[in-house]
């Protein structure tokens, strides 16, 4: 043992002084001698080799008055090329540098990374990137942690592109192939507003002072809440935030349309002061009095208008780790698409060089939009085509399959189900709960009374001519429809009647008519049903009744004064669904109800359809239990096509809220 530590001294103190020789010299040849000398095993001398590089490096750092960055550049070149010639190992190079790194200064660190960027072609190489790559990737990070993204941004970002030279683009490492978010950077501003800080325009040129943008506390929240739905776009999936997302794009939109800016300056000294303008901004400031300066500064406007063109990308493009719940309405679509033309518009009205500014932005999107759909494939590496003339072609390689096994954790981990077809596991995952989907009003394919009878009450008018064996209520599939459809949508399939029906489509006629008198119609042809009505003597529907009753004699027997007495309670009825009124679903009737179910409103808000996420926005919005019950309301009216208090009488009624269910009734 004492043999091997004293051989182990000799080879290393051996390494060190050919070390300094070589790096003297600025050649491996007097390191190649000594190495090819020692008796010991190519692994063994490797070792010992490395170990001496360390030494060397911290006895240069252990004097801090003799730091230069050249000594340590050439000391990494040296090991560079003792590297290739199998020296020492791969990856001593990358070592080094990183003991470097955490030795010296950030300003020293800087230096020493021009370095880095002009060997980018050496790390790059097979016998350096399959054994360091991990090595630089930690690297640096290290170096990231340390510094700070608003002091030492262009530093970060000189770091950012070296790892995206040296990583080829399929590396995993370097890409957000999930499509997370940044959640942590937020953007604060003040919630209330400040003593005198109404922002002001100034006013000391009439002319100027009008084509001021109007700027309140108002505009302002709006502004810098929309930093939030930039910071995580998933927010405008959800009904309640994507509303305060539209109000408040369309507010700030507005008040750029508003206030054009105007370019300032001509000729030579337009050119010459573009060119030399260097724009820098690590983090939005967000005090209140700097809104007008901001708004009226060029660049910055740019930045907001190229944040809104970002997130409607996003929000319009296919992404494959994005939920299947999460996907725009036709109507949010076209909302966007209109948007992104007025804001394009804006840019081009923003001087300087608008309309090359516009392309520009427009061009970079259309190519992110390729970048996004390579992500989508699985990022594949890129390869170069092969020559024409090569004479024996790579054969190509078939594409990995993925283990049934990998393909249910990953379902698993993303909440879905497969079902073995493409076309059934989308279908089954279009939402999270399958019952809930086939309740939305999308799923809803039932057809109004008026359009599905509209063929057939234009039929029943005498001057329309038809034939009766042509007239629809002869159809058995038409029959059949209407009777389901009635049941679902029509009052008067369930009046109270003992009436026996001989023929269908002789109750259907009876029925259109009902349902005509019903429907908002024209003139023309409200007076042609009534006129057939008083033709055919007192109204249709006593004169239909009296004729089925007549022809259904055969079918069942009762007694004259039963008959009378049927028809009787069936004109009472009738009187009676005439005159219930229906009660206008007002905002000073809502605020009543809300005071009633203030307590249970989250209650009330689950069984209207609201997602756990929108109640807890209504709870941020307001303070009290009321508030909250009132908002709710109203974005339910607004929301729900078919609102009416009735329904909403139903639905409370249901949860047991019976004051509040009073109240519509």
């Amino acid at each position: 043992m004492a043999e091997l530590t004293i051989s182990f001294i000799k080879m290393k103190a051996d390494f060190s002084d050919a070390i300094r020789r070589s790096a003297r010299e600025a050649s491996v040849d007097p390191l190649q001698a000594i190495f090819d000398t020692q008796s010991a095993s190519d692994s063994e001398k490797r070792h010992v080799l490395d170990h001496a590089f360390r030494e060397k490096l911290s006895s240069i750092l252990s004097n801090p008055n003799n730091i230069n960055v050249s000594i340590f550049e050439n000391l990494v070149r040296l090991s560079i090329m003792v590297s290739k010639k199998d020296m020492c190992n791969a990856t001593l190079p990358v070592v080094l540098l990183s003991d470097v790194f955490e030795s010296l200064t950030l300003d020293n660190c800087d230096k020493l990374f021009n370095f880095v960027e002009e060997s980018v072609n050496i790390w790059k190489e097979d016998f350096f990137f399959s054994s360091g790559k991990n090595h630089i990737l930690r690297m640096c990070n290290d170096l990231l942690r340390r510094l700070s993204r608003s002091q030492n941004t262009v530093f970060c970002g000189r770091i950012l592109l070296f790892l995206a030279k040296f990583f080829p683009f399929s590396e995993r490492s370097g890409l957000n192939v999930i499509s997370e978010f940044n959640m942590e950077n937020i953007t604060e501003y003040k919630a209330t507003p400040e003593e005198n800080g109404d922002i002001k325009t100034s006013t000391c040129d009439d002319e100027a002072a009008r084509n001021k943008m109007k700027l309140d506390y108002n505009l302002y929240c709006k502004f810098w809440a929309l930093q939030d739905f930039f910071r995580n776009p998933n927010q405008c999936y959800l009904k309640i935030l994507w509303r305060t997302f539209t109000s408040h794009t369309t507010a700030v939109l507005d008040a750029f349309s508003s206030y054009k800016l105007e370019e300032i300056g001509t000729g030579e000294h337009k050119k010459g002061s573009h060119k030399s303008e260097q724009q820098y901004f690590a983090k939005y400031l967000t005090n209140q009095k700097l809104l007008e300066l901001q708004l009226s500064d060029t660049n910055f406007r740019r930045f907001v208008l190229l944040q809104f063109l970002i997130l409607f990308q996003y929000l319009t493009s296919t992404v494959k780790f994005r939920s299947d719940n999460d996907e725009l309405k036709p109507e949010q679509a076209e909302w966007v698409k209109e948007t992104t033309v007025s804001i394009y518009a804006l840019m081009v009205e923003t001087p300087p060089h608008g309309a090359e500014f516009a392309k520009s932005v427009k061009h970079i999107l259309e190519r992110e939009s390729h970048w996004n759909t390579w992500k989508n494939e699985g990022c594949h590496e890129f390869k170069k085509p092969a020559t024409a003339d090569s004479s024996s072609p790579e054969p190509i390689k078939k594409r990995a399959v993925k283990r049934l096994g990998e393909l249910m954790k990953s379902a698993c981990d993303s909440k879905r189900i497969l079902l073995g077809n493409p076309e059934l596991t989308k279908l089954w995952n279009q939402a999270s709960n399958n019952l809930d989907a086939c309740r939305s009003k999308e799923r809803d394919f039932l057809p109004s009374l008026e359009m599905y009878f509209e063929d057939a009450i234009t039929q029943a008018n005498p001057l329309s001519m038809v034939e009766e064996k042509y007239k629809k209520v002869n159809d058995g599939n038409f029959g059949w429809r209407a009777l389901r459809l009635m049941a679902r949508r029509s009052p008067h399939f369930f009046t109270h009647s003992n009436t026996q029906i001989s023929k269908l489509p002789e109750y259907l006629e009876m029925m259109i008519k009902k349902i005509a008198k019903d429907l908002p119609q024209s003139g023309e042809t409200a007076d042609e049903l009534k006129s057939e009505e008083q033709d055919l003597g007192g109204t249709t529907q006593d004169a239909d009744e009296d004729e089925l009753l007549e022809e259904a004699k055969d079918g069942f027997k009762d007694t004259k004064e039963e008959q009378e007495n049927l028809k009787d309670d069936k004109m009472d009825d009738d009187e009676e669904v005439d005159e219930t009124p229906t009660i206008a679903l007002t905002q000073e009737l809502l605020d009543s109800v809300a005071k009633v179910i203030a307590v249970e409103w989250t209650k009330v808000a689950t069984k209207l359809g609201y997602k756990e996420d929108e109640i807890e926005y209504l709870k941020g919005e307001h303070d009290n239990e009321i508030d909250r019950c009132i908002h709710l309301l109203k974005i339910w009216k607004q929301d729900d096509e078919d609102a009416s208090a009735a329904g909403l009488a139903y639905t409370l009624s249901g949860l047991g809220l019976t004051d509040a269910a009073a109240l519509l009734q």
